[in-house]
């Protein structure tokens, strides 16, 4: 997505029509337009110098994004800077200014006309003078807030008037009209018409057309200040970046600006200093803090090997590091880049702010021009009619319905990425909340994806410790993934082993090697027989590890079983209370995984969730996304690169931070600090987001559904109500900073707080579950032997798909109607495969 900065949008109908310019040109696949950023992303082929052509036709300017500031200080830098608010300090300049105008202004036209307070004599009772004094203050606050003027008039030639062009109408319409009764009076004047000259000093509305702009000028002040806060959390995000580096060059350490660092360049940081770019530690090590980036306080140990990330700090010890990602490849730039796209893009509600907004503008001026007709029909008269629809003008606000989504969009973002929830668009960030179904790959984001011992169960009259110093001296030459874990505990325990000489590694079955002359064994129960007499308590505590899911490995020394030790990829600590939060939402929870039923059900049991579906391969876990997205909203939650096709499949895709580069693309919401509790804070955070962006709404379209017909005088012959131009322009001042203001709650949300839960109303799922089969199969040895049972079962008339494993032996079969078990088993047996049961 190209982004551009562009200029001189006062509203949405602005932004809406920016939108609709862009569109045009050709090559555009997409246009965004953020009013409150005042940014466009544009997606497609066009030239940039052809998009910026067509918004300057609009009357906007356009650049491309950060081009000229870039060149001179970095893009991050830009993009600060562009996101600085500059607004508020010319507003005000502005009402300042504006202010010392129209206070002898109000004294004049309101003090002494309506409660006698003293004028200078050359005023006392000269009703021309007044006048002249009302028109000439009145003249140089519209010249102090002549960008209402230029503005609005320059959309109105455009014929696309926007919020200026109201403004500008209704102010220029009460001073036009008072000009009109200026000259009258002075007629009277000369006719000697005491009485004329009278009626026609309340028929000046100067005061009104200088009190619109400075109050329209507050509000827009306001407005700024408040929008420039929703922008804090992407700009101390910018803040946190480093400017230098220190790197070794030539044998000498040199600090350099950090535009300058590249890839491979070793870099050395000091206790108490931030972490310039991405790296792995050579040498040192330390405790570094990473709450910046994941919003987690307690620093993390880290060593040589380990992976350093930008604007990270080192906390205690020297670190010499190699570059591995820099400029806006590092993870700090990847997480501002995912904000600020956030922002830029919009979400499905903004759509509909959008539709009104874009004709918002004219129908408003319609609504004004048949209110003076109406009125003058009705008998009123010329000065009434048109206080009445200058009200009309000055109370319309446009503003307050094209910020009520992005202003939302831009806090939740920004309140996310503050707690390592990072939503790459507005669509993410409005869908996460919808999610009925979240289905969860095991390894690594249920459990912790590292194997540990679990239990260790010695034989009669062997010691944990001699058990273990066994089985470290017999695993420490393997290369299984379990053999990590005892090598971790030895570890951990500072056992020592001896040396072994004549290892072996029988692939699936166990190790062998012999130890000071001691023949030793290691591996499965089937192994173990083999070599070694297996007590019977022994055999039954394996099969009680092997039903919850862990993996039982027997030892042995010459010729007798020194003990069991379990291992397990243990489920994370917050796993079982996140299952439980989303249940608590009203959320289905499927737990996805390749390992075989037994274990994955051990798990799933341990884990709460409510269906576990075993034997996935990683395009079977594409498959079972498409079927569950016919039950209903589907949000899948992955971390390794077999998980991306699901990601993608899904409505949301939501990756592990720990997890692969190619997890994370394909994801729309990555998860910094790799717990599975953010799951339901990402989908609390995004009910919340919308649920305040329905507030925003609702005020908008209810304050112009009141505010216009009051101002039109609707209610006048029922109850005598007519509004003021001048507290028309107040109201409209307050709408728009009452909807950044409420946005702005957000920021006091607390996304792990799950004592409000509400549960959202979702589909029954049994249907699905009754039309499923589950078949075991004995003799796949191979993905070739997965595809033709695929290929059978698939070919027969009512099933919708069937998905395979030939390591878990089984094949989950999706039927559209009733298809018998003989058809199936014959399906299968016919390709000479042996059918031992349906489910």
């Amino acid at each position: 997505m190209e982004q551009y900065t562009v200029t001189g949008m006062s509203c949405a109908a602005c932004s809406a029509r920016v939108e609709k310019a862009v569109s045009k040109v050709p090559g555009v696949s997409s246009c965004s337009v953020s009013l409150l950023t005042n940014s466009m992303g544009v997606e497609g082929t066009a030239r940039p110098e052809d998009i910026i052509a067509a918004v300057e036709e609009a009357g906007y300017g356009a650049s491309q994004k950060g081009a000229d500031a870039a060149k001179r200080s970095g893009s991050r830098a830009a993009d600060e800077e562009l996101l600085k608010d500059k607004e508020t300090p010319v507003l005000r300049r502005r009402l300042i200014a504006s202010l010392c105008f129209l206070i002898p202004l109000m004294y004049v036209s309101m003090g002494h006309m309506m409660w006698g307070w003293p004028v200078p004599g050359e005023l006392e009772g000269n009703h021309v003078a007044m006048g002249l004094f009302q028109l000439l203050f009145t003249v140089i606050i519209m010249v102090i807030n002549q960008k209402f003027f230029i503005s609005g008039f320059r959309s109105i030639l455009h014929r696309a008037p926007n919020m200026d062009a109201l403004v500008a109408l209704g102010s220029g319409a009460s001073f036009l009209y008072s000009t009109y009764a200026l000259f009258a009076m002075t007629d009277a004047q000369m006719r000697g018409d005491a009485e004329a000259v009278m009626s026609y000093m309340h028929e000046f509305y100067f005061e009104s057309a200088a009190m619109i702009l400075t109050l329209i000028t507050v509000g827009k002040m306001l407005e700024a200040r408040s929008k420039g806060k929703t922008t804090d959390a992407l700009k101390s995000l910018m803040r946190l970046a480093p400017k230098t580096a220190v790197i070794i060059r030539n044998g000498a350490e040199t600090e350099v600006g950090i535009e300058e660092v590249r890839t491979g360049d070793i870099f050395v940081v000091r206790p108490g200093e931030n972490i310039p770019v991405d790296g792995r530690i050579l040498e040192g090590h330390s405790a570094v803090n990473e709450s910046a980036l994941t919003g987690e306080s307690i620093p993390v140990d880290k060593e040589a090997g380990d992976p350093v990330s930008a604007a990270t700090v080192n906390q205690s010890g020297f670190l010499k590091c190699e570059a591995t990602r820099v400029g806006e490849d590092t993870t700090l730039s990847q997480i501002i880049q995912m904000v600020s796209d956030a922002a830029a893009t919009k979400a499905p509600i903004a759509k509909i702010a959008d539709r009104v907004s874009g004709v918002f503008v004219p129908a408003v001026i319609g609504i004004a021009v048949l209110t003076l007709i109406v009125w003058l029909i009705a008998g009123q008269s010329f000065g009434f009619a048109v206080a009445r629809a200058v009200s009309v003008l000055v109370i319309s606000c446009p503003c307050a319905l094209g910020l009520a989504t992005p202003v939302a969009i831009m806090v939740g973002s920004g309140m996310g990425a503050r707690n390592g929830i990072m939503f790459k668009t507005a669509v993410s960030l409005e869908e996460a909340g919808k999610m009925e179904i979240v289905a969860l790959d095991k390894t690594g984001t249920i459990t912790s994806g590292e194997p540990k011992v679990t239990d260790l169960l010695p034989a009669e009259g062997v010691s944990e410790e001699e058990l273990l110093s066994l089985a470290y001296a017999l695993e420490r030459k393997s290369e299984h993934p379990l053999a990590k874990a005892i090598l971790a505990l030895a570890e951990e325990r500072e056992i020592e082993a001896g040396e072994v000489k004549d290892f072996q590694a029988v692939p699936g079955n166990g190790l062998s090697a012999v130890l000071q002359e001691e023949q030793l064994y290691g591996g499965n129960l089937i192994f173990i027989r083999k070599h070694a007499k297996v007590p019977e308590d022994l055999r039954k505590a394996a099969e009680r590890f092997a039903e919850d899911g862990k993996t039982p490995l027997f030892f042995s020394k010459n010729g007798t079983v020194t003990g069991v030790i379990a291992v397990a990829d243990v489920i994370k600590e917050d796993s079982p209370q996140a299952v439980k939060e989303l249940q608590n939402m009203g959320i289905r929870v499927v737990m996805l995984t390749g390992d075989n039923e037994r274990t994955a059900k051990a798990i799933g049991r341990q884990a709460g969730v409510d269906e576990v579906i075993a034997g996935v391969l990683p395009d079977g876990k594409e498959s079972v996304i498409r079927r569950l997205k016919r039950n209903g909203r589907v949000a899948m939650v992955g971390d390794g690169i077999n998980d991306a096709p699901a990601l993608t499949r899904a409505d949301i895709g939501i990756a592990i931070g720990a997890g692969t580069d190619i997890a994370i693309d394909a994801a729309d919401i990555v998860l910094m600090k790799s717990r599975l509790s953010d799951v339901p804070a990402a989908i609390r955070l995004s009910r919340a987001t919308l649920r305040n962006i329905h507030e925003n709404l609702f005020w908008a379209f209810f304050y112009n559904v009141i505010g216009i017909p009051l101002a039109a005088g609707v209610w006048f012959p029922l109850f005598g109500w007519k509004l003021n131009p001048m507290f028309g322009a107040a109201a409209m001042s307050l709408s728009s900073f009452c909807v950044v203001t409420n946005a702005l709650r957000l920021n006091w949300f607390r996304v792990h707080d799950a004592s409000r839960d509400k549960k959202i109303k979702i589909r029954n799922h049994k249907e699905e579950q009754s039309m499923e089969k589950t078949m075991k199969i004995e003799g796949m040895m191979c993905g070739h032997c997965e595809a033709r049972v695929k290929k059978c079962l698939e070919a027969l008339p009512g099933v919708e798909e069937a998905v395979v494993s030939h390591e878990a032996g089984t094949a989950v079969v999706t039927l559209s109607t009733d298809v018998s078990d003989e058809a199936l088993k014959k399906a299968v047996e016919d390709q000479d495969y042996q059918v031992l049961g349906i489910e």
